[in-house]
């Protein structure tokens, strides 16, 4: 297994400024690179503390590829949506060359009504426009003079510069809450994978997950593909400590996601079936239930192997668990420490090598 690092800012900005929240996040990526992790990435989303402190991924990512030199930075994920291909292939070709080489790409779709609404985009068009910025880019970093003719987007002959520093292109990897027809489109194109399982249940998860891996091995693609699920984690050597904070900061995501998704309640799509449901299942919200199906992660190192233990036997050894430290308003301390927690004496079990002695020594935990 591979671990890494997600920021996902559910934050009131009456308790904690952007600038705060910036600069500690950012001395957490510093320490996952101390720490061994993978990678670190962040998400886009816009206006209400339900992630509103990240628009722009590209922006946050290259502070953190200057302040770093080995982990790899990840869009978990651009919405492709809310940018015109050329300009989004640019902003993240410019950002692989930031970082030389060390981006990978998450696309989403986007899921909340709010969102498409400002920026006068039709749900209706969401596949579209998502598969035209997936298809753009990638046609805007690999051929010169493209000529596109996608559903929404078209444009050319135009050649994108600058040039990817990874060639052919950054890893592309596709965003999926619920839905395992696009885990499906996914693996036949050959793309990786980013899943949540907060929004599913296991067995949902499960199936997305497995028509992934069929869909990609039918398409014969070289490789099992890379699988990130994402999760929030909340650790300590006190165990009520770690509970608590778990159960106070999962509320408050909680709470903030169940207005962002309020208005599901009025609006019906064709690309979306069954959101509506999203409504009930915040106000449903609760935490025992959801420590209990390994939906988070929570207690002491002990307790999260083997909450870990059984997220391997679910969803497969080969995935990468990507692992949120500092959600809503944690206290940066206690999110640095159980970050450390985490390298030093859960991820060992699961990669076969002895824990790191020091931050100056530790191994990429991929690199195991």
């Amino acid at each position: 297994m591979e671990f890494g690092v997600n920021f996902f800012p559910v934050v009131d900005p009456e308790r904690k400024t952007a600038s705060t929240y910036y600069d500690e996040s950012l001395r957490l990526v510093e320490r996952a690179e101390e720490l061994g992790y993978e990678h670190v990435q962040i998400v886009e989303h816009y206006g209400s503390p339900y992630g509103g402190y990240s628009p722009d991924p590209a922006t946050f990512l290259a502070a953190a590829a200057a302040r770093t030199s080995r982990i790899r930075i990840g869009t978990g994920a651009v919405i492709a949506a809310f940018t015109h291909p050329v300009k989004l292939a640019a902003t993240l070709s410019m950002l692989d060359n930031l970082s030389h080489g060390r981006l990978d790409v998450g696309f989403g779709r986007a899921f909340l009504p709010d969102e498409f609404e400002v920026f006068g985009v039709d749900m209706e068009e969401s596949r579209a426009r998502f598969d035209d910025g997936v298809n753009g880019c990638i046609a805007l970093w690999t051929e010169e003079n493209t000529v596109f003719d996608g559903a929404v987007h078209r444009f050319g002959p135009f050649t994108g510069y600058p040039r990817p520093y990874q060639q052919p292109h950054p890893p592309v990897f596709v965003a999926s809450a619920s839905s395992p027809q696009s885990c499906a489109a996914a693996g036949e194109a050959g793309h990786h994978l980013q899943v949540v399982p907060s929004v599913t249940s296991r067995e949902g998860l499960q199936e997305m997950i497995e028509g992934y891996r069929r869909a990609r091995a039918a398409a014969g693609h070289a490789g099992p593909g890379r699988i990130q699920v994402k999760y929030t984690c909340y650790l300590s050597e006190d165990r009520e400590l770690a509970l608590s904070d778990a159960r106070t900061q999962e509320h408050n995501y909680v709470s903030r996601m169940a207005e962002a998704v309020a208005s599901w309640a009025e609006t019906r799509s064709s690309q979306y079936p069954g959101y509506e449901a999203f409504v009930e299942k915040a106000r449903a919200y609760d935490f025992d239930r959801a420590l209990e199906g390994r939906k988070v992660l929570a207690g002491t190192p002990e307790d999260v192997r083997g909450q870990l233990a059984d997220i391997r036997d679910w969803y497969g050894s080969d995935i990468c668990v990507s692992l949120q430290f500092n959600p809503g308003h944690l206290p940066y301390e206690r999110a640095e420490r159980a970050m450390e927690l985490f390298a030093l004496e859960v991820a060992p079990g699961f990669r076969g090598a002895p824990a790191p002695r020091a931050a100056e020594e530790a191994a990429p935990l991929a690199a195991v």
